[in-house]
């Protein structure tokens, strides 16, 4: 039987199974569908219900605009598949390929698609976390219950963490009428994700619309009084904020603890990838029947010199799952690379912030047109010389026209498409905040001496 014949007996008669029931989980099986493939195809999901929408759980829903329970995911057609909800995977077996669920079931597969996302980053103390009227914002039951809380007019609010989510809570806290403090460790809001130019401006936003910002500073206790209600936030200088509602906005943790022992390069950064978000081994290797896909897949991009690069944005994972699902059930000529540029929107006070590219692989960046006291205008980023990214305020409209530069690497600073270009205008920095290392997660340890001995086994990091 040759290969063609074997592809094709695949589509006809194979099991696939996507780990992960979300966004891309589902697109990606529609995907599978349309390209023709009539196996036998399971969904696991974590979460029960049908899969839905993220965005909206820290816009619409919590200005109350659209019910917790109305984000579910449009079809785009029927996807015969059987659901397996509400119980997540435990463990993946490449020598017997099996996934294994938390209750001791073993889901065999021939070609397994990864898509199990992140989670919200908890508060670090436990009993703390506990706390009546602290929450986090991740899943459709977070966005019910914090809006249930913004509901019932909270004296104030604290929100730990001044990136995306943080500032889009803080934006409908005030839309709500409701005080609200922000406490964040960086010199500004959305400096880690855009720089500090942006961080500037984002900060003055924040306080022009009667945000209690609070930069530089660390949250270092929770306190609940005696019926385990929060009430009082501790920081770092000696300060207390008293509040009745704290949302905990750090960022998420990429659900990868499941697949430790499964020898793929998997990690606190997300499932390693080449760009037909085919799973690497922990040499390095291209397995053949392990994909990944969403906000967990970590894929380099030949524009940004191939860096590994993982995007927890609506339309990635979208544009991941329809190339993984593709590559699924065609042969290796007729594969895709994923090489779409990431976009990203947000809406905070007014004003609504998109971005194309990748901002953080920058060192420059220079306002090229608007007007930065107006919160209407386009910043552009460079690195060595070339166009790497763009942020709107208010601008969207031309973000396509960045993105071609973009794309055929133009010269930074490029020129300005319009009349209002700043006079005075001039790159600056970029100046993101020093790498953190984490303190978690597996690095590696080769064995063997011969070119075909060599092998890394995954190796957890040692602890001060």
């Amino acid at each position: 039987m040759t290969s063609a014949d074997n592809l094709q007996a695949f589509k006809r008669e194979g099991r696939i199974v996507i780990v992960g029931a979300s966004l891309a989980g589902l697109r990606a099986a529609e995907t599978l569908r349309e390209e023709g493939f009539t196996g036998s195809l399971t969904m696991i999901g974590d979460e029960l219900g049908e899969p839905y929408d993220r965005p909206p759980l820290s816009k619409q829903v919590l200005t109350g605009w659209v019910a917790a329970d109305g984000t579910t995911l449009p079809r785009r057609r029927d996807v015969d598949a059987e659901w397996l909800l509400g119980v997540p995977a435990s463990g993946l077996d490449l020598a017997t390929n099996h996934v294994r669920l938390a209750d001791g079931r073993d889901i065999p597969f021939d070609r397994v698609l990864i898509s199990t996302g992140v989670r919200a980053r908890p508060w670090f103390v436990e009993s703390e976390a506990a706390l009546d009227g602290v929450f986090v914002l991740r899943t459709r039951e977070h966005a019910e219950g914090l809006q249930r809380a913004l509901a019932a007019g909270p004296s104030r609010v604290l929100v730990i963490g001044a990136g995306f989510t943080g500032s889009e809570i803080a934006s409908i806290c005030r839309e709500r009428g409701i005080e609200v403090t922000v406490a964040e460790l960086a010199p500004a809001p959305l400096v880690g994700a855009l720089g500090a130019m942006i961080g500037d401006v984002a900060a003055d936003m924040q306080r022009a619309h009667g945000v209690d910002l609070r930069c530089g500073v660390k949250v270092t206790r929770l306190e609940g009084d005696a019926q385990g209600r929060f009430c009082r936030a501790h920081f770092d200088d000696g300060s207390t904020v008293d509040a009745d509602v704290a949302v905990v906005a750090l960022g998420g943790i990429r659900n990868t603890e499941w697949l430790r022992g499964s020898g793929l390069a998997a990690g606190v950064w997300g499932i390693a990838c080449d760009t037909g978000c085919r799973a690497l081994d922990l040499n390095g290797l291209v397995t053949d029947d392990v994909f990944a896909a969403g906000d967990v897949a970590r894929c380099p991009n030949p524009v940004y010199e191939y860096r590994l690069i993982s995007l927890e944005h609506w339309a990635n994972a979208v544009e991941q799952a329809e190339v993984a699902a593709h590559n699924m059930v065609n042969g290796q000529a007729d594969r895709w690379p994923h090489l779409t540029l990431p976009v990203f929107w947000s809406i905070q006070f007014g004003v609504n912030i998109k971005s194309v590219g990748v901002p953080t692989f920058a060192d420059e960046v220079i306002v090229s047109q608007g007007s930065v006291s107006d919160h209407r205008f386009v910043a552009v980023y460079g690195y060595r010389g070339r166009v790497t990214a763009a942020v709107s305020f208010d601008n969207a409209k031309w973000l396509d026209h960045y993105r071609k530069l973009i794309e055929t690497a133009a010269p930074f600073p490029p020129p300005c498409p319009t009349p209002d270009q700043p006079a005075d205008t001039k790159p600056v920095p970029v100046d993101f905040p020093g790498p953190q290392l984490l303190a978690q997660g597996a690095t590696v340890v080769v064995t063997g001496h011969d070119p075909g001995e060599r092998r890394v086994t995954a190796a957890q990091q040692h602890h001060r």
